[in-house]
């Protein structure tokens, strides 16, 4: 074995280690994927993805090369996977539904997620640990959209996890079946956050060798609250899958709090809509990402 010091880069990652705080970036690799695309020049845009832009795989627009569509969109993927940048997580997701036939509607909106990439090659996400700081509560937001796909009408879920002031998971993916109310996708939603929210506990437990306390988890609707909350089936609700109710057995043996948070402090809402230019900046800043270098 050799000891070769602190980690300053693995896989396209760029982490840099000070005392109290740890950086990560990938500025190189943000870079090599422009200049793949032919984009190295381009100019930059403020927002990943255009306000309540819609795209359908019935689009009309002249068809494109498949294979470079997919390999950009794969190299924008493997991005957010280790750039740790939650603000490109819903617009890549939306932009990878089409891989089977693109057309230039479709790389018209990777095209504007490239110029953004461009503006923000320098950021990332930083992890501080504050003085005198000991047990910093694990707490999440969970979100959805109603509907959001044009092709299924299924909706998005967005998750996202903090320890502390720190992001540290997150996740935005189309669920599985079609919500018939916004109540019911943002349970959804609830329900996919509690798992990862107790999974999450667990690791830190191990990590840590101790007992955590339960997961808060911060959610905008209070139907969907009442419903976590609630055992009774009511009749507007009986039809939801089973597999969705974890959540409310979370709730009763006290392994998930779930509390209410306005629509203004949802942090999770980048993960699952198109933002305008000032919220999206103010949400992108909230959730720690910015500029590292």
């Amino acid at each position: 074995m050799s000891d070769l010091g602190l980690l300053s880069y693995y896989l396209g990652t760029e982490v840099h280690q000070k005392p109290g705080s740890i950086t990560l970036c990938q500025e190189a690799y943000a870079r090599k994927i422009l200049e793949i695309s032919g984009m190295t020049y381009c100019n930059s845009a403020q927002t990943p993805m255009e306000v309540r832009l819609k795209l359908s795989k019935r689009s009309e627009a002249p068809e494109v090369d498949s294979t470079e569509y997919r390999s950009i969109v794969g190299s924008l993927r493997y991005l957010i996977h280790t750039r740790t940048d939650l603000d490109l997580a819903h617009p890549v997701g939306i932009v990878s539904r089409f891989m089977e036939a693109p057309t230039s509607e479709h790389l018209a909106a990777v095209k504007h997620i490239l110029r953004y990439v461009k503006g923000t090659l320098n950021f990332g996400c930083s992890y501080v640990k504050k003085k005198g700081a000991k047990d910093e509560q694990l707490h999440g937001y969970s979100d959805s959209d109603m509907a959001g796909d044009m092709d299924d009408r299924k909706s998005t879920t967005g998750v996202a996890f903090f320890l502390g002031p720190n992001l540290v998971s997150w996740l935005s993916k189309k669920q599985k079946v079609v919500a018939l109310s916004s109540c019911e996708a943002e349970y959804i939603a609830a329900a996919t956050a509690a798992c990862h929210g107790v999974w999450l506990g667990r690791l830190l437990g191990d990590l840590l060798d101790q007992e955590l306390g339960k997961v808060l988890l911060k959610i905008d609707n209070k139907s969907a609250i009442s419903l976590c909350k609630n055992p009774v089936d009511h009749d507007r609700s009986k039809h939801i899958d089973t597999r969705y109710h974890y959540i409310r057995d979370c709730v009763e043996e006290g392994k998930v709090e779930v509390d209410h948070v306005c629509i203004e402090d949802q942090l999770a809402d980048i993960l699952t809509n198109s933002l305008g230019k000032q919220k999206f900046l103010e949400m992108r800043k909230r959730i720690g990402v910015a500029a590292v270098k």
